[in-house]
């Protein structure tokens, strides 16, 4: 492995000019950190990490807590923002870890274990916000960003959900339908603020949304999204539009109805790449965004713990698809 005195012994200066230009010191001239650095990255020179986290006091690892998605990491959704949160982390310099509640085989909390591996930070990717674990964590003065939830001390990630849901309603309206129904998913700030998108579009153009078109399945459940979309089907007024708590659920309800749903109109929600192939109506939320910002806003925060905490909004686009007939 190639050393500091290597470089200097190559360059012809001292250790401690090749540490200055290492450390970017104000006390060398530019010229000769440009031909120090130029130098290093030419013989392949890595930093010690045991002399740089002594030397910044950080471990240049971040904790991502990732608890309760089904189906976990192959959810498209999270798996595209959990990559770009990677990548915007590494070009930063940092690695990612996953947090649990296990150390060495015994039961801890996610602050405990965050603690014992002495995170610089930690992204709470997905997880009951409301867990007293996931709480201790946020408030324990590790510098924590979160995604689609708002704590008022850390910063947060969120996808406009009122406005994904309210656009897709606004297009199904456009598009001639007025029985619309909403399978949503579980009891979350997600599906709170969705269905709050719901109703608002449904209002602003003075259109009646009968109790029995807002029903409750799960995220990612397509199974039980076909039982309830099956009764839905059975009312004695079935809607014309079903709106599906995701992508997957509503590719499979499509698939499931074969020739007989040429009567029904579907949406989904996320814009996985399967809904692209089948040329699904749906709301494709911004995954590289949320994941690089979210990756931002806590090395932000871990590099300069004075930095303001944050709540950023980001936007998706209604994509038009097929699945979604006029009338």
């Amino acid at each position: 492995m190639v050393s500091i005195k290597d470089i200097a012994k190559k360059c012809g200066v001292s250790v401690a000019a090749v540490s200055k230009a290492l450390n970017d010191r104000s006390d060398i001239s530019k010229a000769t950190k440009n031909r120090i650095l130029k130098t290093a990255e030419e013989m392949g020179y890595m930093p010690n990490i045991s002399a740089r986290t002594l030397r910044t006091n950080r471990t240049y690892n971040i904790g991502i807590l990732f608890v309760g998605s089904e189906p976990g990491l192959s959810h498209e959704y999270f798996s595209n923002i959990l990559d770009s949160f990677k990548d915007e982390a590494e070009e930063n310099g940092y690695n990612i870890t996953f947090v649990n509640d296990r150390i060495a085989g015994r039961k801890v909390t996610f602050k405990n274990n965050c603690e014992y591996r002495n995170f610089d930070g930690v992204a709470v990717i997905t997880a009951d916000f409301n867990d007293e674990n996931v709480i201790e964590l946020v408030n324990s003065g590790i510098p924590a960003v979160t995604l689609d939830y708002v704590y008022d001390n850390c910063s947060s990630v969120v996808s406009d959900n009122m406005e994904g849901m309210s656009k897709l309603v606004e297009y199904a309206i456009e598009m001639g339908h007025t029985k619309i129904a909403y399978i949503h998913g579980e009891d979350t700030k997600v599906t709170e603020n969705r269905i709050a998108g719901f109703y608002s579009a449904m209002r602003r153009n003075r259109i009646n949304v009968p109790d029995e078109y807002l029903v409750e399945a799960r995220y990612h459940n397509p199974k039980l999204c076909i039982e309830v979309f099956e009764k839905l089907l059975k009312l004695s007024d079935p809607p014309t539009c079903v709106i599906f708590p995701d992508d997957y659920s509503t590719v499979v309800a499509i698939n499931s109805l074969g020739e007989s749903r040429q009567n029904i109109s579907f949406m989904g929600y996320d814009g996985i790449e399967l809904s692209r192939v089948l040329n699904l109506t749906t709301y494709e939320q911004n995954k590289t965004e949320l994941g690089r910002t979210a990756a931002k806003k806590l090395i932000t925060r871990i590099e300069n713990p004075d930095a303001p905490i944050e709540h950023v909004t980001s936007s998706g686009r209604l994509i038009k698809g097929n699945t979604l007939k006029k009338i």
